[in-house]
């Protein structure tokens, strides 16, 4: 393997873990999101804001865990996430809840039913794909996740 070859690898891994660490925040945060609204009966708008919120303080909050718990300072490791993590989170938001909102009856559909729990993955995976390419252009140019690796 060339070295050009074994660094696009080694920078299509470390975006793909990038990309993998934002749709696990995101998940988290829109699936609770969604629970708690539909369970509280609460319609499209209210459901969809609380779940962009948690998606990013789960987001952010993957990534503060470890730097603070590593000794980075707490305002240091929140200057880190925000830097690291805002592009992709915001990417992965908008795409995710454009796809719900284009699949029929998903947001109509409730907790139990296979439609919403359909829709969501499908969202989520294509949010994946989306953000993949910002994650790894990102890194390519030290910025993204690449200012977490340079903490540790």
């Amino acid at each position: 393997m060339t070295a050009h070859a074994h660094a696009g690898a080694s920078l299509n891994r470390v975006a793909f873990s990038a990309t993998a660490h934002c749709l696990t925040g995101c998940a988290i945060g829109e699936v609770l999101g969604l629970v708690i609204a539909t369970a509280l009966g609460w319609g499209n708008a209210a459901s969809i804001a609380l779940a962009i919120v948690l998606a990013f303080v789960f987001g952010y909050g993957l990534t503060l865990r470890p730097l603070v718990f590593g000794g980075v300072a707490l305002g240091t490791a929140l200057g880190l996430a925000l830097a690291a993590d805002t592009l992709s989170i915001v990417v992965m938001e908008i795409v995710d809840n454009a796809v719900v909102l284009l699949v029929p009856g998903a947001m109509d559909a409730s907790i139990t039913d296979a439609l919403f729990w359909g829709s969501l993955a499908f969202a989520l995976a294509v949010a994946f794909a989306a953000a993949f390419p910002v994650n790894r252009w990102l890194i390519s140019r030290g910025r993204g996740h690449a200012v977490i690796h340079h903490t540790h």
